[in-house]
């Protein structure tokens, strides 16, 4: 597999690129020639955390004597440590600004396995809640038979076949940041670890912006009520670039047919034997 490597400067054209469509659209980034300022940054935001401490992106180098854990400082502070000039933290500061609600109860969930476990052992949650920190992708979807397709891996079908429905009924919003530094370099492997959102009619005549805002409150429920972050079992694997238009080489059905990345679903024991019950 090709390793990865994002580039080392700042590349505007990387937003002409599909998978970067909303943040061009929100944040047109596309206009600065290098790194957006520390002051650009903490204007695109207005959120305290769930102390009441204003949100604010600061330099990693202030914070060098810093004992405290990265979700710690957050959650007592209100700063992020931010590496300047770096793609990945560039990325987390645009995930604050577009799930802010998201990301202020993610820390405050973080902090308390914390407290409950300690540093040294990571519990199912903290791994859950990682995974879909750094990999998580959100889809918009209008019946729960599209989480139900992607979820049993027929790729095919949701992707080529109704690869006209994708970023019109089918809208995926990139919640991982690790997701947009990996993109800014892609390579046949890359995979996100989706969660569906059932939404109504009206969702899709939304600006932008307000789909996010709902999505984020969406997702706060989703966590707080349904539990879905309580362990890795209620996302599943998404290999991004069968996302249509969001490939650079042809994604005809020969593309989805590379098992090596699309990989089938994989049957346990207990499907076997569900499966054998029912030929009885």
């Amino acid at each position: 597999m090709k390793k990865f490597t994002a580039p080392e400067n700042w590349h505007s054209h990387l937003f002409n690129d599909a998978p970067f469509g909303h943040l061009q659209a929100l944040f047109n980034l596309q206009r600065f020639a290098t790194w957006p300022s520390f002051d650009w940054l903490n204007s695109q935001l207005s959120h305290s955390n769930s102390a009441g401490k204003k949100i604010v992106f600061t330099p990693n180098a202030l914070l060098e004597n810093e004992t405290r854990y990265y979700e710690e400082i957050i959650a007592q502070t209100g700063q992020v440590p931010t590496r300047e000039d770096n793609w990945h933290d560039f990325f987390g500061a645009m995930i604050w600004c577009l799930f802010p609600k998201t990301k202020s109860l993610l820390n405050q969930l973080h902090t308390e396995e914390i407290k409950l476990h300690g540093l040294k052992q990571r519990s199912r949650k903290r791994n859950a809640l990682t995974l879909f920190d750094e990999c998580g992708l959100v889809l918009a979807i209008p019946q729960l038979q599209w989480r139900d397709k992607l979820r049993e891996h027929k790729w095919t079908e949701v992707f080529y076949e109704h690869r006209n429905l994708w970023h019109n009924s089918l809208i995926p919003f990139v919640f991982g940041h690790a997701n947009y530094e990996m993109l800014t370099n892609p390579f046949i492997g890359l995979t996100g670890k989706l969660l569906c959102i059932v939404v109504e009619e009206p969702f899709y005549d939304l600006p932008l912006t307000k789909q996010y805002a709902y999505l984020d409150n969406k997702l706060v429920q989703l966590i707080q009520e349904q539990n879905v972050l309580d362990d890795n079992t209620k996302m599943s694997p998404l290999p991004l670039l069968g996302i249509p238009q969001w490939h650079s080489d042809s994604q005809n059905e020969a593309f989805y047919a590379n098992q090596d990345y699309f990989r089938p679903k994989r049957r346990n024991s207990n499907d076997s034997s569900q499966r054998a019950e029912k030929t009885l």
